[in-house]
Formats: C-alpha cells, structure tokens, sequence
C-alpha cells in the first residue's frame, strides 16, 4: 500500500516524532497514532437515552406493572 501525505503540516507532524527517537519510520508513526486513536461509533436506537418517561417506560406497555408506592411508613425512629 502506498500512502501520499499532501498536508505539509501532517508530514512536519510525522517528521516531529520521529525527531523525538521513540519511533522507527513512518510507518511506526501511523500505527501508533491509529492503535491509540478509538475508532468511530454508530449509536444505535437500542443505546441512544429516551427522550421522555412515555418512550423509557413503552417496552413495559401491556404486562400490567404495578408502579404504586409502598404503603409503608418506614422503620420507627426514636428522637
């Protein structure tokens, strides 16, 4: 694969590291930087936050959930 570097600006970018002696090539250049960079991520609808209680709550729509509060007054307290 042959890649050409039209920027003078990634090629002094290049030039700079491998000034720095932690590098072989340019080549060890480029396969750090794309080891280190996160690659892209596509959210999908499954992980994208509902956009109000209607949609976070629609998968529950017809199994006949309970959503009322505990009677319960709690534990006794003594003051």
């Amino acid at each position: 694969m042959t890649i050409q570097i039209n920027k003078p600006e990634v090629e002094a970018l290049i030039n700079q590291r491998l000034q720095s002696g932690a590098y072989e090539d340019a080549e060890d250049v480029i396969l750090h930087a794309l080891q280190s960079s996160a690659p892209a991520r596509v959210e999908t609808d499954d992980e994208r936050p509902a956009k109000d209680i209607v949609e976070l709550f629609a998968p529950l729509r017809g199994l006949n959930v309970d959503f009322s509060r505990n009677p319960s007054t709690g534990r006794p307290v003594d003051l």
